[in-house]
Parts: C-alpha cells; structure tokens; sequence
C-alpha cells in the first residue's frame, strides 16, 4: 500500500543500472504493481460486509491504459469524466456496465454515447436530466443518477472541496426548493435510480464527508416515501479519501473511512442500497515515485539551488500550491544508491522558464553534485499522467516495478535484475512527437491553407 523507502531505493538502484534513468532519459516515474494491488485489496477488504459494491476507479487520477487494465484485472470498475476518459477505460478493457461517466458539461453527444453503450451516467444537474429523458432509447440499460450537492462545507483545500455552497458540482440541496425538485425529479422518472454525491478529496476530513454522505442516505429515503415505492436504488459515495504525503504510512485507511461513514449513519452500508465508490488518489498516489536527474547545482543569495529535470510540467499542483501539496524529496547518487551525509537546505527547482519552478523549498538533503538523482514520493495519482506542456518539455516515461516473490516470474516484457523487473506503461515522449502535436505536419496551412469560399 506504500512504495516503501526500502523498495524505492532497490527500484531506483535498478532503473540506472537498466539505463531507464540516464543522461539522455533525465526523469522517469515509477509504480509499484504489488503496493497497487495491496492497495485494491485494503479497499475490498473493508468494504467486505456491503452486500453489493462497485469500487470505480477515478480515470483522472492516472489515465495510462495498462495501469487502468491492472485495475480492471483487480476487479475494479472505472469511473470517466470526459469522452477521452471514456475511450481509456473501454480499451483498458472495462465493461461498459462497469463504467460510471461523470462530468458537469457533457453534450447531447456524449450522452448518447453513454447510453447506446449501457455505461452509467450521473446527471449533474436538472437540465441535463431533461437531455438525458429526451435521448434515452427504449432499450437503455444504462444505470442513471444524479448529482447532488450536500452543502456541508469545505476542507483545508478550497480547490479540492466540492460539497461548498457555492459548489459548480451538482444541485445544491440547501438552496431553497432545490431539495423538493430533486423529491419531485425522482418521482416523475421511474428510470432515475441512482443518487450520486462526492464531498471532496484532499483536505477533506473523514467526519465531514460522512456528514454528506449521510445526507445522501436520508434524501434516498425521502424520495422513496415520496414515490411510494423504492425508487433509489444504489448511492454513488464518491471518493476523495484524503492521502497522507508526509511519510510512508498509509493514514487513513480505508477501514477508518467506512468507520466513519457506519458512525454518521449505521444504515448507510447496511444492503438497502447498492453501493458505487469513486476512489483514485488513494489508491495510486503512494505507489509512485518520480525520479530526476540533477543537472547542475548553484547558489543564489546564500540559498544551494538544484537544478533538477521534475518541476511544474509533472509537479504543477505542487509548484502553484506548495503549502497544499507539498512532496518529500530524498537523493541518490549517480549510481542510484542512497546518499548519506550532513543534511544541506537545497530548492529542488525544475527546468521551466519561469522563477516559481520550485517543487521543494530549504528542503534538507546531503550534498548534491551533477548526475545525482533526486526523487518525489507519493506521485503515483496526478503526476504521472497530467503534465503541463509549458516550454514543450516531452512527457516523460513511467515504468511499472515488480520485486521479487511478487509476480515477478509472470511478467511479460520486463526487465530482469537484482530482484526487480521493470514494464514500460508510457514511453518517454520524442521531440518528433512533441512538434506533430503542435501542427508539424500543417507547418503551412496559415500560409497556404485558407480554401476560397464558393460563390453563388
């Protein structure tokens, strides 16, 4: 459930001696396939007493196909917010029935979508439910809901709070009438089914996301009464079980998080109402680590500066939010083995052209020197797999990791050594890439490219 301090420096050791981290290949991310499968496990596991659930991963925690085919192979559902996300989950193998698509601007097209495939839909708002009853064919099977927003509050993190009252996700129950049309929406639409809400992720205490999801709960069972009949008939949780980024510990804990929900309603998990969860940063986030290289090392102002390869274009909520997002850092030689030593105020910058590229500030490491290899941990959601394009800088690789007793035997395309065998998710992006996604092959078509409108 953790990339280990131990298993990362055998992974990173591993990885220079394989030359996937070099001179010519700068950064890389890493990902523990026994710690992600440690971690679906602990999911499952406390959620073994629900008599019906459908754990969905969150596409947008880490959109790479063979890390979404691991998840499905896991058992786990898949959760999409965009026709984008969608394709990833359908070629990483997921049924569509498996598939929750979630999002506050979907347009008549992608709804039809969904609903000629039989993939599930939780409508945001009232209008969209208007759009989804004119476009449902006769023969849907999709299972479909709608988002509410519990107005409870927000966490540490403004940005990462969605229950607020001024939330853009979801009908706000507390806003007046707004909890009567949502009874009254329920009961005019045999075929809504399904209440969706999601409190917030990171900074988000357990209590306060149970408190909204409690109010779930009892909004089902006022909508039954209303309808004389059992109208809801599962309750999408959401995710955003916050990650703990200051150490290796894994807190909270799954476990801890049904805990809480039982506490703020015993009735909540009881089997009344299947169950939808929409976990992804906690899942992956620990099971990660970026590794860069140290290009040069200088001093401004009194204060040691390393120049490094992993700045704002893989660590951009970290860079903007630093307080937020705050990322451990530790150094390894060019050899990938720990360093040891007096510990030194270094900021950790990274290679874009702009002076807030910073991912780490005074933070205290032995002395580093060109060729050393910082790494941050805990960037196994997010910062694989949502880079900045700024300064054209190319998406670098990310390699799944297996260690021995581990599966290791079975892998296919891996790189045996020392115990550690490495599978390509992602190669590293070319600069012959990087110009084709930026029009290379219309370099002339302001020139040439404009066609004569006909006349007439």
């Amino acid at each position: 459930m953790s990339f280990s301090t131990d298993k990362v420096a055998r992974a990173v050791r591993q990885a220079v001696t394989d030359g996937l981290l070099a001179e010519d290949r700068p950064v890389a991310g890493l990902l523990d396939v026994g710690g992600v499968r440690e971690s679906v496990a602990a999911l499952r596991g406390a959620f073994a007493g629900v008599p019906e659930v459908l754990h969905a991963f969150a596409a947008k925690a880490c959109p790479l196909v063979p890390v979404l085919r691991l998840l499905a192979d896991a058992g786990l559902g898949c959760e999409v917010a965009s026709p984008g996300e969608l394709r990833l989950a359908l070629d990483a193998g997921f049924a569509p029935e498996r598939i929750v698509l979630d999002s506050p601007a979907k347009t008549r097209g992608e709804i039809r979508e969904a609903l000629d495939l039989g993939v599930a839909l939780n409508a945001d708002n009232l209008g969209e439910l208007d759009r989804i009853g004119a476009l449902r064919p006769g023969h849907c099977s999709s299972v479909l809901g709608l988002r509410v927003n519990p107005q409870v509050g927000g966490g540490s993190i403004g940005a990462m709070s969605t229950a607020t009252a001024h939330s853009k996700f979801g009908v706000a129950l507390r806003d007046p009438g707004a909890r009567e049309r949502v009874v009254e929406a329920f009961v005019h639409r045999p075929w809504l089914t399904r209440l969706h809400a999601h409190v917030g992720s990171q900074g988000c205490p357990l209590p306060l996301i149970a408190e909204g999801l409690a109010a779930l709960h009892g909004l089902a069972g006022e909508i039954d009464a209303r309808a004389g009949r059992r109208q809801v008939t599962s309750l999408d949780l959401g995710g955003g079980l916050p990650v703990n980024f200051a150490d290796d510990s894994v807190t909270p804990t799954y476990a801890a998080y049904v805990a809480a929900l039982t506490a703020a309603e015993p009735a909540l998990l009881d089997g009344r109402y299947a169950v939808v969860t929409e976990f992804g940063r906690s899942l992956l986030a620990k099971n990660g680590v970026t590794a860069a290289r140290v290009e040069y090392v200088k001093e401004a102002g009194g204060r040691r500066i390393a120049l490094t390869h992993a700045g704002a274009q893989v660590a951009t909520r970290t860079v903007f939010m630093p307080a937020s997002w705050p990322l451990r850092v530790s150094a390894y030689g060019p050899d990938g083995t720990p360093k040891r030593g007096p510990l030194t105020p270094y900021d950790i910058a990274g290679p874009l052209c702009f002076a807030g590229d910073v991912v780490a500030h005074a933070h205290p490491l032995p002395e580093l020197a060109e060729g050393d290899l910082v790494v941050l941990h805990d960037t196994g959601a997010y910062y694989f797999s949502a880079p900045w394009a700024y300064n054209s800088l190319p998406r670098p690789a990310v390699y799944g990791c297996l260690f021995e007793n581990e599966g290791g035997e079975s892998a296919r395309d891996g790189r045996r050594g020392a115990g550690v065998l490495f599978a390509t998710v992602r190669a590293a992006q070319s600069a012959r890439e990087i110009s084709l996604e930026n029009g290379a092959d219309r370099a002339d078509a302001l020139l040439t490219g404009f066609a004569a409108r006909p006349r007439g």
